[in-house]
């Protein structure tokens, strides 16, 4: 990871995975995009998608785990990352599944 974005994730780790310490959430860099894509403010998530990239952002989105997203953040990124269209439903958020 480069240098600026390692500094932005810790930035955020900081604001958006308070539960955690940086170093603890650095750990899992996706995590942090996928709190920063869910309940980042405006500015935060502009900042997220020029540092980052929407191949990452996508990426994330493609192997979220259950609970990492709200329904309307989960249909607003399958939007604007163009992984649906209008007239198409967009995929079910991750559920748990009982064996």
């Amino acid at each position: 990871m480069d240098p600026s974005a390692h500094a932005l994730l810790e930035r955020f780790a900081t604001k958006y995975v308070w539960w955690k310490t940086p170093d603890e959430a650095l750990r899992q860099p996706e995590r942090i995009v996928a709190q920063v894509m869910n309940i980042g403010d405006y500015e935060d998530v502009l900042e997220l998608v020029e540092r980052m990239g929407e191949d990452e952002l996508r990426r994330v989105l493609a192997q979220a785990e259950i609970g990492q997203f709200n329904a309307r953040s989960w249909t607003y990124w399958h939007y604007r990352l163009g992984l649906a269209r209008p007239d198409q439903t967009v995929p079910a958020l991750p559920k748990r599944r009982l064996g």
